[in-house]
């Protein structure tokens, strides 16, 4: 089996979302610091000018999204599930909710703390690439109590969940964990300690803290081109574990596709169906340098339709 190569940078929670998930797996990988904006000109012919991070890479298969890479990881080392049996779909759509109800929120009780300090570079790209909001402390101030409020709201259920359980779901981690946890990671990592006070955070140190002892795993450095080498090298595993016309909307194999994330950062990705279903989308490309790859996807955030 190809090694697991993880394309990340530092400060992407997401990123965080899927090194704790390795980590709590106790998995080996080659670890690939991308930089936090575009340009990535060895990423993105493997993944088609898909802009988000993080991606993981099994030889020539990338993963799009943590909301297949966390799944792909359980279906290739099952050890460890994280999603737990009987409550798949809950841990799954529990999680997808929280992230897209969470994230703008959590950025305006971010940048209320340390705005200043974000790079101008970094709010324009946010502003005109990747989120289409103005993420600056001063256009965000106005939604301050608002934001404030809703995380309030979200951690108060969340508060419930936990208080007489190690996890959501019992005595072992699970996707939906991740997702929860790696929005509060973003603050408790970045603002000053009293956002705990002003969260109301106390309850959830425990279980926050259990999460973070996981680590991140087994990472070896590697290079950008070493990666884009790895892919060149090797051919796309095999699908065995879709339907080659198992698309619920009808998309056959064979036909072009175009997969477009629905939220933010939607940048548009082409390619030729190889197989789907209603939680994945896997695509073939053919890039000049790197060979043959199959991009997977995420059926739930996508948009796929016949190209």
């Amino acid at each position: 089996m190809n090694q697991i190569i993880l394309h990340h940078y530092p400060f992407s929670t997401f990123s965080e979302k899927v090194r704790t998930a390795l980590g709590y797996k106790g998995l080996a990988y080659q670890s690939v610091e991308i930089a936090g904006l575009p340009p990535r000109p060895l990423l993105a012919p493997l993944t088609g000018g898909y802009r988000r991070a993080p991606v993981l890479q099994v030889g020539a298969d990338i993963y799009c999204d943590t909301n297949i890479i966390l799944p792909a990881l359980d279906r290739l080392h099952p050890a460890k599930p994280l999603y737990p049996k009987g409550s798949e779909g809950v841990a799954q759509g529990l999680g997808f909710a929280w992230e897209r109800q969470m994230w703008v929120p959590t950025i305006g009780v971010l940048v209320h703390y340390i705005g200043e300090h974000i790079p101008p570079e970094f709010i324009k790209d946010r502003k005109e690439g990747y989120l289409m909001i103005d993420i600056s402390k001063e256009a965000m101030a106005p939604q301050f109590a608002q934001h404030l409020q809703f995380v309030r709201g979200q951690l108060a259920w969340l508060k419930q969940a936990l208080a007489a359980r190690p996890f959501l779901f019992g005595d072992a981690p699970s996707a939906a964990d991740l997702a929860c946890w790696q929005t509060i990671f973003l603050l408790r990592k970045n603002c000053p300690p009293e956002v705990d006070a002003l969260l109301g955070l106390a309850p959830l140190v425990p279980w926050y803290e259990r999460i973070a002892a996981f680590g991140h795993g087994l990472p070896t450095t590697a290079t950008a081109e070493a990666a884009f080498e790895a892919a060149r090298a090797a051919q796309p595993a095999p699908v065995t574990h879709l339907a080659p016309n198992g698309d619920p909307g009808g998309l056959l194999a064979g036909c072009p596709v175009v997969v477009t994330p629905d939220d933010n950062a939607r940048v548009p990705v082409r390619g030729t169906l190889v197989a789907a279903s209603d939680t994945e989308v896997i695509v073939h490309r053919r890039d000049a340098q790197a060979g043959d790859l199959h991009i997977h996807f995420p059926r739930l955030g996508f948009d796929v339709v016949a190209a």
